[in-house]
């Protein structure tokens, strides 16, 4: 089932939540919607879902407009944050829930229904707690189990709002390559929101990123990280630095450093910004090398395998951070306090008017 989203606006009271959003969501893809929190990403979703109406702009699912279709009618599944199941039901009951409640013209036999849900069971490796109830669960099991749920009307389209926001962070890595390997086997048009960057790039097939209700990038987890829109994109994917440059004719400069800019080459003797992520700088413990920024080791940070160094340098009074393997720090001999060399190994650089995002 494909969707089509056409210029679609959504205002709260002052508040712009959707800004004339277009889109088109392809069959058996599985999207993530990423933004910081009031970037309407769960208002789009919902949106689609029919649980909010557009102020303007038209929904089509297979080129049907259901704009104004009720939400029960669009044949869309719906797992939540917090799993919203039945506490008084049984596992199995839970599942069943949307079978047994349909009118009795579609509703599938008894032992249809018990056939179905143990399938979907078997399906989400949780067929043993059939008889359970959801306290009895951890949070991950519950979470299998809505989306189980969520599957058993066979949707033609599963929408998921931070489905494992509630959950601790290994569980949320388990749970995140279940869901990918789970959707790989059903192939349902699926739209996940997540304000999680790694669980976007990898999870999708493929990434929308917004903020203040607009699109800013639509594309490949690969094309949004590796090539960035615009600086707020660059900036939510990861920790990243920003340097005063000087472009020139292809070129730019930060300090003794040059970095390609092949998207100015007819621009001379203007002024930029660089966006160096903290993992493309190469600290060194000596000034033997050239295109080299002299800095001072100000905090090391010791994060498993990786030292993660915040610097100052003569180009101005912000930290410049750097990440490094734990190995490569201790062989250089570099300590907190102490003389480095950064040489930034890519970046992107953007005009002024660009990088205000």
């Amino acid at each position: 089932m494909s969707i089509e989203i056409d210029r679609v606006n959504k205002r709260f009271r002052d508040f712009v939540a959707v800004d004339d959003a277009s889109l088109t969501f392809r069959e058996g893809e599985l999207t993530a919607l990423l933004g910081p929190s009031g970037s309407g990403k769960t208002t789009l979703l919902r949106i689609i879902a029919g649980l909010e109406q557009p102020d303007s702009g038209r929904i089509r699912f297979h080129g049907e407009d259901t704009t104004d279709l009720h939400v029960s009618k669009r044949g869309v599944g719906f797992v939540f944050q917090h799993y919203a199941l039945f506490k008084h039901m049984s596992v199995f009951d839970n599942v069943a829930f949307g079978l047994t409640v349909r009118p009795r013209s579609t509703r599938p036999t008894k032992r249809e229904i018990r056939d179905k849900v143990m399938r979907l069971l078997e399906l989400v490796q949780l067929d043993w707690t059939a008889h359970r109830y959801p306290h009895q669960l951890s949070g991950g099991q519950r979470q299998r189990i809505a989306l189980a749920r969520a599957l058993a009307v066979e949707p033609k389209v599963l929408l998921l709002d931070e489905p494992f926001g509630a959950l601790d962070a290994k569980v949320r890595a388990e749970l995140r390559r279940w869901l990918r390997r789970l959707h790989d086997e059903i192939h349902v048009t699926s739209i996940f929101v997540t304000h999680d960057q790694e669980e976007a790039l990898e999870v999708s097939d493929r990434v929308i990123v917004m903020n203040q209700g607009r699109v800013e990038q639509d594309g490949s987890p690969e094309e949004v990280y590796d090539a960035p829109a615009n600086p707020f994109v660059y900036r939510f994917l990861g920790n990243v630095n920003r340097f005063d440059a000087h472009i020139h004719e292809g070129s730019a400069r930060i300090g003794e450093v040059t970095l390609p800019a092949p998207q100015y080459p007819h621009h001379r003797h203007a002024s930029g910004h660089a966006f160096v992520r903290a993992h493309d700088i190469d600290v060194l413990a000596t000034a033997d090398q050239p295109d080299t920024l002299a800095a001072r080791i100000s905090l090391v940070s010791v994060v498993g395998p990786t030292v993660r160094l915040e610097l100052v340098t003569d180009q101005g009074d912000t930290p410049i951070h750097a990440e490094m393997a734990k190995h490569r720090f201790n062989a250089l001999g570099l300590e907190q306090g102490g003389q480095a060399w950064l040489r930034p190994r890519q970046g992107r650089v953007f005009l002024p008017e660009e990088a205000t995002g």
